[in-house]
């Protein structure tokens, strides 16, 4: 079975690849379980153009087939903020809790009628040798005034679907991934994971 690493070592990413990625013949290693340490600077203008540098590197780094992602929350209100930015919204270190208030007091004179945005994930795949080819997924919702529920990571809390009646961190992990961003890109890097095994 051929190794798959996952560029990431956010354990709430780790653990919705995991499953996503169930079904493939591959197994998935970590960057502990490759012996990789090395932190690649997200220095790209665009979640397309990080996720492209990580699994880049991380490739040639490991010489494995390599995932890498890069999502963000993109709020209209705030001209698409937070963006690629959204892990340092609130400044290099900020807790997730404290990203949530963060991006509610910019939202605070927001009325509800204009607190749309969305998730976006772009997955970017790469093995040694080969450019990387990507994937794109959106969710889209509304940015609530409280954070609820205590499952998914992130903005997850925040971040209200209104056809369901509840926040992105009230689902299961296995609703979540139906849906989200990253199942949406998770979907379409499939084929092309196995496209990329096949010439490996």
């Amino acid at each position: 079975m051929a190794k798959l690493l996952l560029a990431t070592t956010n354990a709430g990413k780790m653990r919705e690849y995991a499953q996503l990625l169930r079904g493939l013949p591959t197994e998935v290693v970590s960057l502990k379980q490759a012996g990789i340490d090395h932190d690649v600077e997200e220095t790209g203008a665009t979640l397309a153009e990080n996720a492209v540098l990580k699994a880049t590197e991380y490739a040639r780094l490991s010489g494995l087939l390599t995932l890498a992602d890069d999502s963000g929350l993109e709020v209209d209100a705030l001209g698409g903020e937070p963006g690629p930015r959204s892990a340092r919204y609130a400044g290099e270190g900020a807790s997730p809790e404290e990203r949530n208030r963060f991006l509610l007091a910019k939202m605070e004179a927001v009325p509800d009628g204009r607190r749309q945005a969305r998730f976006r994930c772009v997955i970017a795949l790469a093995a040694p040798g080969l450019a990387a080819r990507t994937a794109e997924g959106t969710l889209e919702g509304v940015i609530a005034r409280e954070p609820r529920g205590a499952s998914g990571f992130g903005y997850d809390p925040i971040f209200d679907l209104p056809e369901l009646g509840k926040r992105l961190a009230e689902l299961s992990m296995e609703q979540k991934n139906e849906i989200s961003h990253r199942g949406k890109a998770m979907a379409s890097a499939k084929a092309i994971i196995e496209e990329l095994l096949r010439r490996s």
